[in-house]
């Protein structure tokens, strides 16, 4: 790799427990050195520190890579999202309109890719939403058929914090499934019967 683009880059991973940070880091840094479009030329590790006030512990490595082409920098940011990237070498580029073209088309296509994730990983976590509360639903009327409870004794039962639980208990109450009075939760009759 004769030409090509020298650049300093500074990878951070945090997290907990400590030995899975540095760990990581480590892993991190040997698929880089694996990956063939990049030549790690100097790489320096920093102490693991423990963040202030939180259990998360964070370690980074600045390193110095060379790589071929300004599309492969692209890359780098989003196959390792790195906390910095300087470009060292050379000075100055002159870039054609094709390989800013193509420059652009790789960056829209990573862009694409990074929406496609979101929107799945947001239709996975509404599905995971909505079973959650069926399931607490069913949990709460299986209670409630059983005895009467208050908002804090379901609480203590269902592990779910106690003002979250009453705006649920809410939504059954308009549901017509659930009835309060004076503090106790009950099972409608029509609902019991069932």
């Amino acid at each position: 790799m004769e030409k090509g683009i020298t650049f300093r880059t500074v990878l951070e991973v945090a997290g907990r427990p400590r030995e899975h940070v540095e760990k990581s880091l480590r892993e991190y840094i040997q698929t880089l050195r694996k990956d063939t479009k990049y030549t790690v030329l100097a790489e320096e590790i920093a102490e693991i520190q423990k963040q202030e006030k939180q259990e998360i512990w964070m370690i980074f490595a600045e390193m110095e890579i060379k790589t071929a082409s300004i599309t492969d920098i692209i890359s780098f940011c989003f196959d390792y999202m790195p906390s910095l990237i300087e470009i060292l070498e050379p000075g100055e580029m002159q870039l054609s309109s094709q390989n800013i073209s193509s420059l652009l088309n790789d960056l829209q296509a990573r862009l694409h890719q990074v929406d496609m994730v979101a929107k799945q990983l947001r239709l996975q976590n509404e599905h995971l939403q909505k079973n959650t509360q069926d399931l607490l639903k069913n949990y709460l009327l299986v209670l409630l058929g059983s005895q009467n409870f208050t908002a804090a004794q379901l609480s203590r039962l269902t592990g779910v914090n106690i003002d979250q639980l009453e705006d649920f208990l809410d939504q059954l109450i308009d549901e017509k499934r659930v009835d309060l009075k004076e503090g106790i939760y009950y099972l409608r009759e029509e609902m019991a019967e069932h």
